[in-house]
């Protein structure tokens, strides 16, 4: 392993503190701190049985570690019946097991102004996640390439609502399997302050991740706290293969975050109906939580919840329906029975294209994980054709429309400035508040303000050029490209990543399988 850099916080001597002088501030928001109530859709009785029914399934149907004769040792040991790869678990045991994973945690950004804490009523925003294909009005639909991988984190850093750079915000087929995440890596690094996310496609591309995170934070502060929240997804139903548990091992053991996530599309990879899917859902995450326990006590972890639905004509996933948003809230639910962070939700749609589909169904389940208590949202903005397309101009439409989550979450204040008695007894009957003593005190920050929507006059907005939404956006992604400043980084820090990169390329291969 290359030898790590020294913390920012001590070196780079006279070229970084000229960087940091020259920086460009960038505005991002504070993470959500929900003063509204959670929705729930279930009473104590439906969970009292879903939770009994998850144990059940644990029991006697089991679950499967696949490729993993390590993990199978490790269950044996911890009192599992282990036959073959399949994994039964005595009542009561996952649930034991979890009782060590922590409620919430810190995930330190190179920025500390943007560290993000993971649970409680807080809500962190994260962008689109794995799609092999990007689009944009000029270029269409095409496979991605690390220049788009590059654009879509400098847009992130850029977008005031994001609170965290992400992991893979589209798939570079550009440079190889086995080197892209080290380029993908050292991107969210270089050109954003803002958390990230580690790779997970192998355990020793996990090993890559926690390394590179010792040069820019300093080993001792990487084994001392956590620095990426990274996802693990579960092969619904019920099985667990060795690539993803191997990454979940190196995260655990370096005190990393793990989002542990069922992949759940309804009729197809869980049952159709809701309370059904939330057993399997449940049972899915006990056993991956509680294996990420049985490697770390105290390992920070994530219930997640992936939920579509699926049609029945077609085969596609479907998103923003009731269904999914019942087993949203359920799962929301579930987790804080658990006393765990929750993540689930996004800017789902299948549309093709970012018109009305996407708007209304992105609305639905943006909506549905602030009321179901989310507090780690993954594809929060970008997400295209049902997860297959990140796209730049719904990128920048569906941040913009972060900014109401922010808003919603906030609830009414009721303090005598909120009351506004003042404005009511100046105006008195049949007046109007635009000019009262009230309204010049508070218009600034009154209402929410977008960047991107059209609120002018019909005549202004035919002589400004009739532009639709997507022509507002694919205006605001090139303001905001243009107008990037990257973040100061220790030179020294710059260097190490670089040649890390550098050297773990020349040492193997090309592979793109």
């Amino acid at each position: 392993m290359a030898e790590p850099a020294r913390r920012r916080s001590r070196g780079g001597g006279g070229a970084a503190r000229r960087a940091e002088r020259t920086a460009v501030s960038i505005e991002t928001a504070k993470y959500i701190e929900r003063n509204i109530p959670n929705f729930e859709v279930l009473s104590e009785e439906a969970l009292d049985i879903i939770e009994h029914n998850a144990e059940t399934v644990l029991e006697e149907i089991g679950v499967n570690f696949v490729d993993n004769p390590a993990a199978l040792e490790r269950w044996r040991e911890a009192g599992a019946d282990v036959q073959g790869e399949r994994v039964r678990l005595p009542r009561g045991l996952a649930r034991k097991l979890c009782a060590t994973a922590p409620s919430q945690y810190t995930q330190h950004a190179r920025n500390p102004e943007k560290s993000v804490v993971v649970g409680g009523n807080n809500l962190v925003l994260a962008p689109v996640y794995g799609p092999p294909f990007v689009r944009d009005a000029e270029g269409g639909r095409r496979y991605a390439k690390m220049e788009d991988f590059e654009k879509f984190v400098k847009l992130g850093y850029m977008s005031k609502w994001l609170h965290h750079s992400g992991g893979t915000v589209c798939e570079p087929t550009d440079v190889p399997v086995n080197k892209r995440h080290l380029d993908m890596l050292l991107s969210h690094m270089v050109y954003s302050d803002k958390p990230f996310m580690g790779s997970v496609t192998a355990p020793e591309r996990a090993q890559d991740s926690v390394e590179m995170c010792e040069i820019l934070f300093g080993k001792e502060f990487v084994q001392e706290n956590t620095v990426m929240t990274s996802l693990i997804n579960i092969n619904s139903p019920m099985q667990f293969d060795d690539v993803m548990m191997g990454a979940l091992e190196v995260y655990a053991k370096n005190n990393q975050a793990c989002i542990i996530s069922p992949f759940i599309v309804g009729g197809a990879m869980a049952p159709v109906s809701v309370a059904g899917t939330l057993t399997q859902v449940l049972a899915e995450v006990l056993a991956g939580i509680a294996y990420s326990q049985l490697i770390r006590p105290g390992a920070p972890v994530i219930f997640g919840a992936f939920v579509s639905s699926i049609d029945m004509g077609s085969g596609a996933p479907t998103f923003g329906t009731p269904e999914a948003s019942h087993v949203t809230y359920g799962a929301g639910q579930l987790a804080r029975r658990l006393g765990l962070p929750y993540r689930s939700a996004g800017s789902f749609c299948g549309s093709k294209l970012p018109d009305a589909q996407a708007a209304y169904e992105t609305a639905n389940s943006l909506n549905m994980g602030l009321l179901s208590g989310v507090n780690f949202m993954l594809h929060s903005c970008g997400w295209l054709e049902g997860g297959l397309v990140s796209s730049f101009e719904k990128f920048v439409m569906d941040a913009d429309q972060l900014g109401t989550l922010h808003g919603l979450a906030k609830g009414v204040e009721m303090d005598e400035n909120a009351q506004a008695m003042d404005a009511i007894r100046e105006v008195g009957p049949g007046g109007h508040y635009l000019g009262c003593a009230h309204t010049q005190a508070n218009f600034k920050e009154a209402f929410w303000k977008t960047d991107l929507l059209d609120y002018k006059p019909f005549e202004t907005w035919s002589e400004e050029g009739g532009r639709d939404t997507v022509a507002l956006a694919t205006a605001r992604v090139k303001y905001l490209l243009d107008n990037y400043k990257q973040p100061a980084l220790d030179p020294a820090i710059h260097e190490a990543l670089t040649k890390y990169v550098a050297d773990k390329k020349a040492s193997m291969p090309d592979s793109f399988t």
